[in-house]
C-alpha cells in the first residue's frame, strides 16, 4: 500500500513479508541502509502486533508531524514510527515491544522516501535482501492476532464495546483503540 504525503513531501510505502526470519534485525537494518536510495528509511515491525496497515499509516503521520514541530526524540523518522506505532516514549522499550525479534515469522514494513521511484527502489532492496514473500495479508487481524494485539496493548473489553457502533464491528473497534494510543502518544512527549 503506497500513500503520498503531500504535506510533508513524502511517499510512504506499507507491506508485509511472510516467513520472513529475520534473525537480527538490527545488522540486518544495517546492511538495507547501505542498499537504499539516500532519500528512504525502512522501519521493520513484527506484524503479528501491527493492526492492519492503518495502525503504521497513523504511526508515520504523527511522527512526521511530531518531526515538523521540532518535537521528535530523535530526528529519523524511521525511528519516531516506532515509537509512535508502540506508543512508547523510550526507543529501546519500543523497539523490543513491537521490533522484529529473531522468531517473528512475519515482518511488516514501512518505507518512507521522498518520491515515488524511490520508494519502490528502497521496497525492492528491502525484498531482495528479506528474501520473503511479499504479503500484505499479514497487516490483516486474524482472531489470535487481535487478541494479542489486545494484550500488548492493554485494551479491555469494555474499551472495544465501547468504540463499536451499529457501522463499526469489533475488529474496527480494535484498529480505532490502537490508533487512539498511537495518537495519544505525542500528548506524552
Amino acid at each position: 500500500m503506497q500513500r503520498r504525503l503531500e504535506e510533508y513531501g513524502k511517499i510512504v510505502e506499507i507491506t508485509g513479508f511472510r516467513n520472513a526470519h529475520i534473525k537480527d534485525a538490527r545488522s540486518f537494518s544495517q546492511i538495507l541502509a547501505g542498499k537504499l536510495p539516500t532519500d528512504c528509511e525502512v522501519q521493520f515491525f513484527d506484524a503479528d502486533l501491527v493492526a492492519t496497515w492503518q495502525h503504521l499509516y497513523f504511526a508515520v503521520l504523527n511522527a512526521l508531524m511530531n518531526l515538523k514541530s521540532n518535537r521528535g526524540i530523535s530526528n529519523s523518522i524511521a525511528v519516531e514510527t516506532v515509537l509512535y506505532a508502540s506508543a512508547q516514549r523510550q526507543i529501546l522499550k519500543a523497539i523490543n515491544f513491537i521490533g522484529l525479534k529473531p522468531d517473528s515469522e512475519n515482518a511488516a514494513m514501512v518505507v518512507i522516501c521522498e518520491n515515488a521511484e524511490s520508494a519502490k527502489a528502497g521496497l525492492d532492496a528491502a525484498a531482495k535482501l528479506v528474501g520473503a514473500q511479499l504479503d500484505e495479508s499479514v497487516l490483516e487481524l486474524t482472531e489470535t492476532k487481535a487478541k494479542r494485539i489486545r494484550k500488548v496493548f492493554d485494551i479491555s473489553d469494555e474499551e472495544i464495546n465501547v468504540a463499536k457502533t451499529r457501522s463499526v464491528g469489533s475488529e474496527q473497534a480494535l484498529v480505532d483503540l490502537v490508533v487512539e494510543r498511537v495518537a495519544l502518544l505525542s500528548t506524552r512527549l
